[in-house]
C-alpha cells in the first residue's frame, strides 16, 4: 500500500442530511435534453483501490472465482471508499463538526433470484476471501459461471470525477456558514434563532463482475442546509430551506446561497398569516419542484421492480396499461448533471439512462437492477443502488420526475371554486405497496373562486399514489426540479436522490387538519 495510517486518517468528509426544501431553475425538457446534461469528464480513478490499498487484479480474479466456487451463476466485488464530514453553526457559534471513514468490500454470489451476500471491513486478501466464501454458501447452485476477463465499463460523466471534497479546508466551510448566519439575521429583527450545517461525503466504489464488467466512480456529494426561528407577539414559527449536488464546494454560488436564504425567511414570514383549511375532498394543485416528493414516495417506489418481481406493488400487473391521463409522462434519470440524484454508473457497474416509466399515461417500464432485468428479460436501467458495500443492490430511484404539461399554471386553478395549492412538505408516511400516502403541507395556499389566495398551515394531504396518478386533470409547463438534500429510505438503505415535476391539477385528495 502507498498510503501511510497518516494518510489514510486524514481522509475526511460527512454524511449528507435529508432536508427538502429549494427548487432549481424551471426547464421545458424531460432531463434527457436538459441543457445541464453534459459530458464533463471521464473518470480518472481507475486504479483507485490498487495504488491506494493494494487490491491488484490477481487478488480479484481470485476472489471472484472464490463466490462461485459453490456452483454460482454469477459473482461480483463491490468495493468502497467513504469520507464523510460535516460542519454545524448554531446561534452564530460552532455547535459540532465530524468527520468519518469507512472502507470495505462486499462479495455476491447470484443463482437465480437466490442472492449470497457478505462484506469485509479488510481489504486483506484472507478477508475478501472468506467473504466471498460465506457469500457462496448463502446462494449456492449447481453449475458455477466463468470469471471473464474484465473490461472497464464506459460511461458519460455527469459530476466532476477528478474533484474530491477531501481537499476542502475546513476554514472555508465554517466562513460560508458564518456569512450565512450573518445575512440571514440581517433580513428580519423577528428571527430567534438560526441554525446553518454543511455537509459532504466523497465516495469511490469499483465494481467487479464475474461476467467481465470493471466500472470505477468518484462521486463528491454535498448538502448545505438553513433553519431559522422566527418569533413575532410571542408565536413563534420554524422554517428552512437547503442546497445539495453531487458537486463541488464551487457549485454552491452566491445566487444559490441567496435564494436559499430568502426561501426560508419568505416561507417562515408567511406562515405567520397562515390559516387551517376545511377538512374534506377537494381539488389539489400540487406546485412544481418540491411536490415531486409526492411522485416519489407514493407512485415512484411503486414502480422498482424488486416490489413488482414479488407482486407487492399495485403496478405489477399494469404493464402497458394506461395508469395516468395522456398528459402524464413519468421517468427516472441518473443524467442531470450535478444533481444530488445523478449518477454516472449504478452500483452494479450499469450506465445510468433516462428511464420512461408512464408514456403519455401508459406504464411502459419499471426501474430494474440486474436480477430484475433478468427476470423480466430486458435490459438493466441502472437504477441498481446500495448505500454502502455493507449492503446487496436493489432498484432505487435517481431522479423521479413528471415532464412537462401544455397547460399555463394559471389554468390549473382558474375553474377551482374551493380547494388547496400545495408548495412545500415535511413527515411524509406511504406504505409502498398500496401506495397510500399522508403528507403535511409546511406551505400552502387556499383557491378560491378561481384565484391562489390565502395562505395555509397545519393541514395533511391524504390519498392513495396510483388513485392520485388516475386524478390528474392538467399538467402545467413549468417544470422544476428541487436541488433540495432529499434522502429515501427504503429496506433499511438510505441513498441520495432528486426530484421534480411541474405543476398538476388533482380533481379531488383528503384535506384533513392536525
Amino acid at each position: 500500500m502507498n498510503w501511510t495510517r497518516r494518510d489514510f486518517l486524514t481522509t475526511s468528509a460527512l454524511a449528507a442530511a435529508s432536508l427538502p426544501l429549494i427548487g432549481c431553475a424551471a426547464s421545458k425538457n424531460q432531463p434527457k435534453d436538459n441543457p445541464m446534461a453534459n459530458e464533463i469528464a471521464t473518470p480518472a480513478c481507475n486504479d483507485y483501490f490498487c495504488s491506494k490499498f493494494g487490491v491488484t487484479d490477481e487478488m480479484i480474479d481470485k476472489v471472484l472465482a472464490k463466490t462461485l466456487s459453490k456452483g454460482g451463476q454469477w459473482g461480483e466485488l463491490f468495493f468502497e471508499h467513504l469520507s464523510t464530514g460535516s460542519v454545524n453553526l448554531l446561534d452564530g457559534k460552532v455547535a459540532s463538526g465530524s468527520a468519518s471513514i469507512e472502507l470495505g468490500m462486499g462479495a455476491r454470489c447470484v443463482v437465480d433470484d437466490q442472492v449470497g451476500y457478505a462484506f469485509t471491513e479488510s481489504l486483506t486478501i484472507e478477508d475478501m476471501m472468506r467473504a466471498a466464501e460465506a457469500a457462496a454458501a448463502i446462494a449456492p447452485g449447481v453449475d458455477a459461471g466463468p470469471v471473464n476477463a474484465r473490461k472497464n465499463a464506459e460511461f458519460k460523466t455527469w459530476y466532476d470525477t477528478n474533484y474530491s471534497w477531501n481537499d476542502l479546508d475546513i476554514a472555508r466551510a465554517v466562513s460560508l456558514i458564518q456569512s450565512i448566519d450573518q445575512r440571514t439575521r440581517t433580513k428580519d429583527n423577528s428571527i430567534v434563532q438560526v441554525a446553518v450545517g454543511l455537509t459532504w461525503r466523497q465516495r469511490v466504489i469499483m465494481v467487479n463482475t464475474s461476467d467481465g464488467i470493471r466500472a470505477t466512480d468518484s462521486q463528491p456529494y454535498y448538502v448545505l442546509r438553513l433553519s431559522i426561528v422566527m418569533e413575532r407577539n410571542g408565536e413563534k414559527q420554524s422554517n428552512g430551506s437547503s442546497v445539495a449536488g453531487l458537486d463541488t464546494f464551487e457549485a454552491i454560488t452566491e445566487d444559490k446561497i441567496a435564494t436559499m436564504i430568502d426561501e426560508a425567511i419568505a416561507d417562515t414570514q408567511i406562515l405567520f398569516e397562515a390559516v387551517k383549511p376545511k377538512g374534506g375532498e377537494w381539488p389539489i394543485v400540487l406546485g412544481a419542484g418540491a411536490s415531486g416528493i409526492l411522485l416519489h414516495e407514493a407512485i415512484g417506489h411503486g414502480m422498482e421492480a424488486d416490489f413488482n418481481r414479488k407482486e407487492a406493488s399495485i403496478f405489477a400487473t399494469k404493464m402497458n396499461q394506461r395508469v395516468a391521463s395522456d398528459e402524464v409522462t413519468i421517468g427516472d434519470t441518473g443524467l442531470l448533471r450535478g444533481s444530488r440524484g445523478a449518477l454516472n454508473v449504478d452500483d452494479e457497474g450499469t450506465p445510468t439512462q433516462d428511464t420512461i416509466l408512464v408514456e403519455n399515461g401508459i406504464l411502459k417500464s419499471y426501474m430494474h437492477d440486474k436480477i430484475s432485468a433478468k427476470h423480466y428479460g430486458v435490459a438493466p436501467t441502472g437504477s441498481g443502488r446500495r448505500e454502502s458495500y455493507k449492503w446487496a443492490p436493489i432498484p432505487r430511484m435517481r431522479v423521479t420526475y413528471m415532464a412537462n404539461g401544455t397547460h399555463e399554471v394559471d389554468e390549473l386553478v382558474k375553474d377551482v371554486k374551493y380547494g388547496i395549492f400545495c408548495k412545500k412538505y415535511t413527515n411524509g408516511q406511504v406504505l409502498i405497496g398500496p401506495g397510500d400516502y399522508t403528507f403535511y403541507v409546511k406551505n400552502g395556499f387556499l383557491i378560491e373562486d378561481g384565484k391562489i389566495t390565502t395562505p395555509i398551515k397545519d393541514v395533511n394531504i391524504i390519498g392513495n399514489g396510483p388513485d392520485t396518478l388516475s386524478k390528474i386533470t392538467m399538467v402545467a409547463n413549468d417544470q422544476k426540479f428541487d436541488c433540495g438534500g432529499w434522502t429515501c429510505g427504503k429496506d433499511g438503505q438510505s441513498m441520495p436522490v432528486s426530484l421534480g415535476m411541474p405543476s398538476v391539477l388533482v380533481s379531488a385528495i383528503t384535506v384533513g387538519g392536525i
